[in-house]
């Protein structure tokens, strides 16, 4: 293989390389360089990508008790964020529909796409969100309801979103972290107040 001289002298051998050889292999060096110098910042700048939570809880309640409550998508009586809803559609998968409004204020719509009363699963959807209550996007969830021993029940909130800030750089209210922990918030105490409500004498 043909080495390029370092300036002010020649290869071993004593012969030195076509210009053009080494004018090439110059630009790939420079090009390498540039990469590996620019590979942070676009690392840093990459656009808004998929985030999941996943909270369970067991409660001592049958499984039908515990589907009672959160399988009636317009009940949202157990989330303690929530002041009072507005709902319509019953719990018709693509008809179902409620605006949630926060005691803190804001609201939020969502929508019933998926129902199954056999197993106790139900996903919805967030259409319409304040992102200064809940800084998110396309906020997809799923409630699972599981009977487990002695007749208790195993509840699954699970989601996935993005962050409400699409671009790359997001403001630090509106990260990755931010909005992951606003969800994980939600549904933990969510859940807790679940279970109080159902395993309340």
């Amino acid at each position: 293989m043909t080495v390029c001289s370092l300036p002010g002298g020649a290869p071993p051998g004593g012969s030195r390389p076509p210009r053009r050889f080494c004018g090439l292999a110059a630009a790939l060096a420079l090009l390498a360089a540039a990469s590996v110098a620019l590979a942070p910042s676009v690392a840093a700048a990459h656009g808004a990508t998929p985030q999941k939570v996943v909270e369970t809880i067991e409660i001592a309640a049958p499984p039908d008790k515990v589907w009672a409550v959160v399988g009636d998508f317009a009940d949202v009586s157990w989330r303690p964020e929530i002041e009072r809803a507005e709902a319509e559609g019953g719990n018709v998968p693509e008809k179902a529909k409620r605006r949630l409004f926060y005691k803190r204020g804001g609201s939020l719509d969502e929508r019933l796409v998926q129902y199954d009363s056999a197993a106790m699963s139900l996903r919805y959807i967030i259409e319409r969100a304040d992102i200064n209550v809940l800084p998110v996007g396309n906020l997809s969830a799923t409630l699972t309801v599981r009977g487990i021993a002695d007749g208790a029940s195993r509840v699954e909130w699970k989601s996935r979103f993005y962050r409400a800030f699409p671009g790359g750089n997001p403001p630090e209210q509106f990260t990755d972290e931010v909005a992951t922990d606003a969800v994980t918030r939600i549904f933990k105490a969510g859940l807790a107040s679940l279970k109080a409500k159902l395993e309340r004498p």
